[in-house]
């Protein structure tokens, strides 16, 4: 049975679950679709051509679909797809596409902690930790695993890979190899995500060659290519493979490697 707080504003054509709950003053308006079990707290908004799965929960305030902030936006419809088990804090914004026929993507079980924002085109994995005030901007691809932290901006068309640890107050003009902590104003690299590996339950053999890898790419002295070629030689993990095939991908070039590290005794 739907729970909805008579203040709430629904709109009839609205495509609402029977156990959904919507909270005081909340406003969801046409073409939007919210699946089981989800829970819309007071002052929440959920924008047109807004698509939630099921089990997520919208904490006061927050603002999932509005329009793009672009000013090359022409006003055509537009989506924004969310998976199942997302949370959303206070005043946390995710914007619909800019492109007509477009849709932002958001996948299951991530966390948007409060005042986090991710913009127009961005394809969020699953299991993403976006810590507060952390502002991705459009077109940015957020693979499973990542946890942006604290205050950190992502410049637009920037790929952060699988499992990657950005640092709080950074930020984020390049893409980030998967399983790299990476964090400062830019973003470099200065060491693997060891602790996010071990949690994901990459085994030890594993975590070494990726070690390796890493080791090939930032600190051999070979330019990118020859780097790649180097690692290929060796074996080829499903965790190898992911991140020769991330920085091959890219188009506005990988972050650099943070060459204080060494000297402060990174954990590779």
């Amino acid at each position: 049975m739907k729970r909805i707080h008579p203040t709430a504003v629904v709109h009839p054509r609205a495509d609402i679950a029977d156990d959904v709950s919507i909270g005081p003053y909340a406003v969801i308006e046409e073409d939007v679709s919210i699946g089981r079990g989800t829970v819309i707290e007071s002052h929440a908004c959920v924008k047109r051509y807004t698509t939630l799965g099921e089990g997520n929960r919208l904490h006061c305030g927050v603002v999932l679909g509005d329009l793009p902030q672009s000013l090359a936006f022409k006003g055509g419809p537009s989506g924004l797809r969310i998976g199942s088990g997302n949370i959303f804090r206070e005043h946390a914004t995710v914007h619909r596409s800019m492109v007509e026929g477009g849709t932002t993507v958001v996948g299951d079980r991530n966390y948007f902690m409060a005042l986090s924002h991710a913009g127009h085109d961005c394809v969020i994995g699953n299991c993403a930790i976006i810590t507060s005030c952390a502002l991705i901007a459009g077109h940015t691809l957020v693979e499973d695993g990542v946890v942006i932290s604290g205050a950190v901006v992502v410049h637009q068309h920037s790929r952060i890979g699988r499992l990657v640890m950005v640092s709080g107050l950074s930020a984020v003009n390049r893409d980030i190899p998967p399983f790299v902590i990476a964090g400062g104003r830019p973003a470099v690299a200065s060491g693997l995500n060891v602790v996010g590996l071990r949690r994901a339950g990459v085994t030890q053999a594993a975590r070494s060659r990726l070690k390796e890898a890493f080791k090939i790419f930032y600190t051999s002295g070979l330019n990118a290519s020859r780097a790649i070629e180097e690692i290929e030689k060796g074996e080829m993990t499903p965790e190898v493979r992911h991140f020769t095939g991330f920085i091959r991908a890219s188009k506005r070039g990988v972050c650099r490697y943070a060459e204080w590290s060494e000297e402060r005794g990174a954990d590779f």
